[in-house]
């Protein structure tokens, strides 16, 4: 099933050059090899299935119109050595907590404008800055309570974040999910590995919540608020949200009264401490954002200038996961930690700046262009993959703004074997790593790998036909001798 697989100009991050499995993958490849093609295609099918009857959809838009799909989800899993997985931590919290830094330093005193390492203007001008939260003193000033870290490997095999997302980060239901039906359909697989549990994330989940609750709130009522069924990440909200133990709302469900948000229930109203909310800034509250916004709560954000409830993200987060403000991650590690980056920024060029912008004009075809506010995989141009025509459109847009838009090189990102029918392909990935705030910095141990299913294209985003792969972080002693009913529970 590897006879036609090509290893050649791309790290593997399963086979070394000659198709040789590398050492942590070798009893998951010998394992791979001993099942009839035959058997993994009725698995695989019987893998699909058990996402569609559990509803893991996601909704995918186009046309003004939305079409509900089931994640595709391939069986060859992401397997992180012990040692690679404590540099990407550390290397993650450290970025963590200078973002977070640097979110708390521009709503407060905004030292690092000041003192010019980011110019003022990038960040003032920011469409995701929003002056109505400044001054605002949050519960252990916490702006930043889970991130989406987005993770790629060059052709060296080098990690390096290819995005923050410090808003609304989707997809950790999916990573439990993945587990579970790698767990129930292909059991064998972890016979010889002992991966790091997830039973204990949601309890850090909820923990940090609680411990951004306000000051004096002991036992806080917490609850997630989601913009309704038609979203596109609502099965994420309601897995979240039953998992965790808390309520999951509307805005409909929510109500202001004297600088307090209450929650209605069968029994009258309820007072809210926590809302981990799953709506943008701009639909949180028309009286203070957009006025025909019907998602949100008139009122709340006085009652979060108060100091009478926590709002979890923190409003006015984009500004840091600006796609222009990323440049500049690097620069704040240094500025608020006084140490060195652990985990690389991928090159970027800001277009803002003249010499920057004519070098990309002279080179669209080489690079990747993407537009500061877009995401998703949107609005972007991958040179190498472009016409003529898509070139040339792509730079009229550039040429309109150009402080809009970021470049970079095209990365030859890292791949894994991914299953189509009677062969394996290699499909290129990326990981995302969700990162929580509270008491204390923890990271999730995994993520959500996302697989470019189409062959040749760069694209892991499900909405543009990518798929997931369930993440192993191996134990520190990771091969193990079969596969007893404790370890099972631990790889659960």
């Amino acid at each position: 099933m590897f006879h036609s697989y090509k290893v050649d100009g791309y790290f593997d991050e399963m086979l070394e050059e000659g198709k040789k499995p590398r050492g942590h993958c070798k009893p998951f490849h010998e394992k791979l090899n001993e099942v009839a093609p035959e058997e993994l295609q009725s698995r695989y099918e019987l893998a699909q299935s058990d996402f569609l009857r559990q509803g893991i959809t996601f909704t995918v838009y186009s046309d003004n119109e939305g079409t509900e799909r089931t994640m595709p989800f391939d069986f060859v899993p992401k397997i992180i050595p012990p040692d690679e997985w404590q540099h990407l931590e550390r290397g993650l919290m450290q970025r963590f907590d200078a973002l977070n830094a640097f979110l708390d330093d521009v709503y407060h005193e905004q030292n690092i404008l000041k003192d010019g390492i980011i110019p003022r203007d990038l960040v003032v001008n920011c469409q995701h800055f929003f002056e109505q939260v400044a001054g605002i003193d949050l519960p252990r000033r916490q702006h930043i309570f889970m991130a989406g870290i987005d993770l790629i490997r060059d052709a060296n095999g080098e990690y390096r974040v290819l995005e923050d997302n410090l808003r609304n980060p989707s997809g950790l239901s999916y990573v439990f999910q993945n587990r579970y039906v790698m767990r129930k359909v292909y059991p064998e697989f972890f016979n010889q590995y002992s991966v790091q549990s997830l039973e204990q994330q949601f309890s850090y989940l909820h923990s940090a919540m609680a411990s951004l609750a306000p000051d004096d709130s002991t036992s806080p009522t917490i609850v997630l608020l989601t913009p309704g069924v038609h979203n596109s990440a609502y099965y994420d909200h309601s897995f979240i949200a039953q998992r965790t133990g808390i309520e999951l709302v509307e805005g409909r469900d929510l109500v202001v009264r004297e600088r307090q948000v209450f929650m209605k229930t069968a029994r009258g109203l309820k007072k809210v401490d926590v809302i981990y909310r799953r709506i943008d800034d701009e639909f949180l509250d028309p009286l203070e954002f957009r006025e025909d916004s019907l998602l949100g709560v008139p009122g709340l954000i006085d009652v979060y200038r108060a100091g009478n409830v926590s709002i979890l993200n923190g409003i006015g987060n984009g500004v840091a996961d600006d796609k222009a403000i990323y440049h500049f991650v690097p620069d704040m590690i240094r500025y608020y930690l006084k140490e060195e980056p652990l985990v690389k920024n991928v090159d970027t060029y800001l277009l803002r700046y003249d010499d920057q912008l004519e070098y990309v004009l002279d080179h669209l075809s080489e690079l990747v262009v993407k537009h500061t506010n877009a995401s998703g995989g949107y609005n972007m141009l991958i040179g190498p993959h472009a016409t003529e025509e898509e070139i040339e459109a792509y730079r009229a847009q550039i040429l309109k703004n150009p402080s809009e838009f970021i470049a970079q090189p095209t990365i030859k990102l890292s791949r894994l074997p991914a299953f189509k029918e009677d062969r394996f392909a290699a499909c290129h990935v990326d990981l995302r790593v969700f990162i929580f705030g509270g008491e204390k910095t923890h990271v999730f141990p995994g993520g959500l790998t996302r697989v470019a299913l189409k062959e040749g294209s760069l694209v892991v985003n499900s909405s543009q036909g990518g798929g997931a792969k369930d993440t192993w972080v191996l134990e520190e002693n990771p091969i193990v001798t079969g596969g007893s009913d404790n370890h099972a529970k631990q790889s659960s």
